[in-house]
């Protein structure tokens, strides 16, 4: 696959509104999502950065409230009956992933700028609660590497990185959906790039 960039994707010229100051960062799994997103955070704390609810179990390191909500199927079903997820997604065909809307509402309504880091079904969603959201997309610097992170990472059986990547392609496909596509070849460029993107 050919290197990703915003020159390649022929997107049109977008500013970034403050008027809805949300602002929903996606991309394939393993293109660095959540490092760039804790980095931007460390920053800038002024951010606010949804946490989001997900049935699959915590990966070594990670803290329940911090890098997720970790919770059963039943508390999952719960959020969903009582209107309490702005989206909600099956990702890779089998967890299911959500983005509490409380947080996210009260954030928005005290003017401070908000960060969604989710998956491409959620950032479609995410496009009819707020329909000015600046939406942008993470992108590996090429397909090898994107491969090589999610090896690297050996978090997943060789099953579950066969399903990923299979994700994976079908989200690349969907670039041309977002306001801007950023390609994550280092991380500190990348956070320097969302920062302006994100008007601070």
């Amino acid at each position: 696959m050919a290197e990703w960039g915003p020159m390649t994707m022929n997107l049109p010229p977008h500013q970034p509104t403050r008027e809805t100051g949300v602002f929903v960062i996606s991309g394939p799994t393993a293109v660095g999502k959540g490092t760039v997103v804790a980095r931007m955070r460390e920053r800038h704390p002024e951010l606010f950065v949804s946490v989001s609810a997900t049935t699959r179990a915590p990966r070594p390191g990670e803290v329940d409230g911090v890098h997720y909500w970790f919770v059963s199927d039943e508390a999952f079903d719960k959020l969903i009956a009582d209107g309490g997820l702005l989206e909600w997604a099956v990702v890779h065909k089998r967890a299911r992933y959500g983005t509490p809307r409380r947080p996210v509402e009260q954030a928005h309504a005290e003017g401070r700028i908000v960060i969604l880091e989710i998956d491409l079904q959620g950032a479609r969603q995410v496009r009819e609660t707020y329909p000015d959201a600046t939406h942008i997309f993470l992108a590996p610097p090429s397909w090898e590497e994107l491969v090589r992170r999610l090896v690297g990472r050996g978090t997943e059986t060789e099953e579950q990185r066969a399903e990923r990547l299979e994700t994976a392609r079908q989200e690349l496909a969907s670039a041309r959906e977002f306001d801007e596509v950023v390609v994550n070849r280092e991380i500190e460029e990348t956070v320097h790039h969302l920062v302006e993107l994100v008007g601070l």
